[in-house]
């Protein structure tokens, strides 16, 4: 039987990806959060899959309320129906260290961790078996739809620095990534196995920010002033362990793959170059 999944918020990299990749092989609507919540049970219990691609500024920047907790107004909507949820949470739950694993201690040092932290363990609670979290670490792409970005990622702060012509010598700093591409594949195979739980998603090794920042600058012909780091910068290095979710859906997912999404991306990022 064809799925029919529900993706709440679509403007964003993540939501505008998923939009175009799972609607090839299933039913997709796309709602914005106010209009879900109006919607009624019957309409709700016609799907199988709700992804909520969306958040506020409050619920990122401030301390923990319910009332701007949209994983936790859209698991209380949903809890007696027969419908499962994904949520999509962070690795910066976790302390930055090498290869970490679901069951390692979290460490949430910012408002947006604490707050996911505090969703995740209310959503398990509520929903059970009918909820996939998924703590990802940095996705690399491109937004297929004009946004205005609530917070920024490492892609984002490369892309404006480079329209500046300013690049950061980040000497041996390493952090995990996931393309787009691959992420919604991902995504696409623990639908399709029926998974539950906790899963992190990345590629699992380390790639060194000089590296990646030289497969996103491969077509890049301007000239670029290159800066050195505050010394008093915080070293962010980490690796998230993918074994689990290896293991439950078996799919490439190499650093090769990753190196060769980024030149692609850099060919499109400065293709009037």
């Amino acid at each position: 039987m064809k799925e029919k999944i529900i993706i709440i918020g679509r403007k964003g990299l993540i939501g505008s990806n998923l939009n175009l990749s799972l609607k090839r092989k299933y039913f997709v609507s796309n709602l914005d959060f106010e209009k879900f919540i109006k919607k009624k049970d019957t309409f709700i219990n016609r799907f199988n899959y709700i992804i909520n691609c969306t958040s506020n500024i409050n619920y990122i920047k401030n301390k923990y309320q319910k009332k701007n907790d949209f994983d936790l107004k859209i698991a209380n909507k949903i809890k007696n129906l027969d419908i499962k949820m994904i949520m999509l949470s962070t690795r910066k739950v976790y302390d930055a260290t090498y290869n970490i694993k679901e069951s390692s201690s979290l460490n949430p040092m910012d408002s947006y961790s604490k707050n996911k932290v505090i969703s995740e363990k209310a959503l398990t609670k509520i929903l059970k078996k009918k909820v996939l979290i998924l703590r990802i670490s940095n996705i690399v792409g491109l937004n297929n739809k004009k946004s205005k970005k609530l917070h920024k990622t490492f892609i984002d702060v490369f892309i404006k620095n480079i329209q500046k012509g300013l690049i950061f010598d980040n000497k041996n700093e390493y952090k995990d990534f996931i393309s787009i591409k691959k992420f919604c594949e991902i995504l696409e195979k623990l639908i399709l196995t029926n998974a539950f739980g906790i899963f992190n998603v990345s590629v699992g090794k380390k790639i060194f920010l000089k590296d990646i920042q030289s497969w996103l600058n491969f077509y890049n012909k301007g000239d670029l002033k290159r800066l050195e780091l505050n010394k008093m910068s915080k070293i962010d290095s980490f690796t998230l362990c993918n074994k689990k979710l290896m293991n439950k859906i078996k799919v490439k997912n190499s650093v090769s793959d990753l190196k060769i999404f980024c030149i692609k991306m850099s060919k499109e990022l400065f293709k009037n170059d």
